[in-house]
Parts: C-alpha cells; sequence; structure tokens
C-alpha cells in the first residue's frame, strides 16, 4: 500500500505539468478498484495538506488485460473514466497459452471468435456507460487488425513507434462505416481461419485501391 501510495503522489505531482491520467493495471474485480480510488482521494488529501499542485480532476481508468475484469466492465465503468484493452496478456489469459513458450505459441492467435466476441463485448459496454476504451499490445499496431478495433469502438489505438506510419496510413484510407460493416462480418465468423481471410480481404482491398490510384499518378 505504501509503495503504490508512493507512485499516486508522484503521478498526481506530475499533472500539474501535463494532461496525466492513472491507469490501475491487473485488476480482477471492482472491489481492487474502489479501493485504488480511496487511496487515490487520501493521495490527493495529503498533497492538498502540503500544499502542492496538481490535477484535482486527473482521469482514473482500469486495464482490462484479465478475463474476470473482462466479464463485468459494465460494473467497472462506474468507477472509471476510461479502460485500456491490454490485448497481449488478455489473450494469453483467455486461451490458456503462454505466448513465449515455442511449443504452443502457435496457439496464441488473436482471430479467435472468443477474442473478437469478448472485445465486443467490452467495446458495447464502454459504449452503453458512456467510458471511452482504448486498445494497446501489438494488436493495435497490426494493419489486418486496426480497421477491425475501429470498427468494433475502439477510441484510440496505442502503437509502437515503429508501427505508426503504417497504421495511420491506412486509417486515412479507410471511413468508420468501412469499419463497422467489417466488425459486423467478423463477428458472423464462427472459425479464425474466417475471421482471417475477412480480415485480409478487406487489408487488401483497401491496399489494392490505393495502389491503382498511384498507378494513376
Amino acid at each position: 500500500t505504501d509503495v503504490f501510495k508512493d507512485q499516486l503522489r508522484a503521478i498526481l505531482r506530475a499533472s500539474h505539468y501535463g494532461t496525466v491520467k492513472v491507469l490501475y493495471p491487473m485488476i480482477c474485480s471492482c472491489e481492487e478498484v474502489i479501493q485504488s480510488n480511496v487511496l487515490l482521494e487520501e493521495a490527493k488529501q495529503e498533497l492538498v495538506e502540503k500544499g502542492i499542485p496538481f490535477d484535482r480532476e486527473i482521469k482514473k481508468g482500469v486495464m482490462i488485460e484479465v478475463t474476470s475484469a473482462a466479464v463485468i466492465t459494465d460494473i467497472l465503468a462506474a468507477h472509471c473514466d476510461f479502460f485500456s484493452v491490454g490485448t497481449n496478456d488478455l489473450m494469453q489469459y483467455m486461451l490458456a497459452v503462454d505466448r513465449i513458450n515455442d511449443r504452443i505459441a502457435h496457439l496464441y492467435e488473436a482471430n479467435q471468435p472468443a477474442i473478437i466476441r469478448t472485445l465486443n463485448f467490452i467495446f458495447q459496454q464502454g459504449k452503453m456507460e458512456k467510458v471511452p476504451v482504448s486498445v494497446c499490445g501489438e494488436l493495435a499496431g497490426d494493419p489486418l487488425y486496426a480497421p477491425l478495433l475501429i470498427g468494433l469502438g475502439a477510441s484510440d489505438l496505442s502503437v509502437s513507434l515503429g508501427s505508426l506510419a503504417p497504421i495511420k496510413y491506412l486509417i486515412r484510407r479507410i471511413t468508420v462505416h468501412d469499419a463497422k460493416h467489417l466488425a459486423i462480418r467478423v463477428l458472423r465468423c464462427a472459425s479464425s481461419e474466417e475471421i482471417h481471410m475477412e480480415l485480409k480481404a478487406f487489408y487488401d482491398s483497401v491496399m489494392g485501391e490505393t495502389m491503382k490510384g498511384l498507378e494513376g499518378i
């Protein structure tokens, strides 16, 4: 608790100098969020008593990376200002696959219907509760999945510097309408192979139109 409070105070102090948010990782239950918020309020009061400035309206959110958190997003929303989906860990826990174990790493696939439907549930609950949902992890920076995530309802994508340019290039060539229709088609798929085919066909169609446009220049 003492270490956590130290971290919260440090984040609050930093918030005076720019836009900062508090993101609670590895949340498994609503009780953990409530207790974290209590400690956050205590940290705020301690800074107030010392006359140390900070953002009084700092946003607080939860990292959805554990299966138990994914299925109670509607409950967690009452205590959060935003969600961030950690796709790497969420997929690992949902599929019971250690992604760094070479023997079973091939089973670590995002194009599983269970993964896509869980992501859709999280986005839908966030929308219903008016809580924005961002996505981080390798999935957000994958050109095959970025349009799908937008179509499902992602408010932001957190990508590595190396993936930034390709993802921006792709996103600028699609519409939200296109992305939503892709999401509808993918949610109807019953197998990982069907999902991969839908995503690949969409990507090829977008990039194919781009190449045709370049050829006409």
